[in-house]
């Protein structure tokens, strides 16, 4: 459904469907297959150029495919559960940069992230790791 409305219509901004239905867009995109998520993410990247969707849901869909893809998330906001039980937070390229690029997006810094969730992330020991 959601991809015949997309497909017909483009992606609806809020002014079309409201801030709930501009929303359920986007979290049926994210939720989706993998390939719904490739075919879908050009459309909300125009989405957010004409102010249409939030930069910071894309940001979220940006990180999810990029980690389907094998490659390493931009913004920080995938997390998983390990074996043990704790969460942490997945691959992530350019450490150093991260809450500058959440923060031209709209989303918080990546150590308040990780403490509301009460998740472990250990920014230097995670760049030392993965030189």
């Amino acid at each position: 459904m959601v991809s015949s409305i997309l497909d017909k219509h483009g992606w609806l901004g809020i002014e079309e469907v409201g801030e709930n239905g501009n929303l359920a867009l986007f979290l049926v995109i994210q939720h989706s297959d993998q390939s719904t998520q490739e075919k879908y993410l050009p459309m909300m990247r125009k989405a957010v150029k004409n102010k249409k969707a939030s930069a910071s849901s894309l940001a979220l869909l940006e990180d999810r495919v990029a980690l389907k893809q094998y490659k390493k998330q931009i913004y920080g906001s995938q997390i998983r559960r390990g074996e043990s039980g704790k969460y942490y937070v997945l691959l992530l390229q350019d450490p150093d940069n991260v809450d500058k690029r959440r923060a031209e997006v709209g989303l918080q810094p990546l150590a308040e992230y990780v403490r509301q969730r009460q998740i472990k992330c250990d920014v230097e020991g995670y760049k030392k790791a993965n030189k």
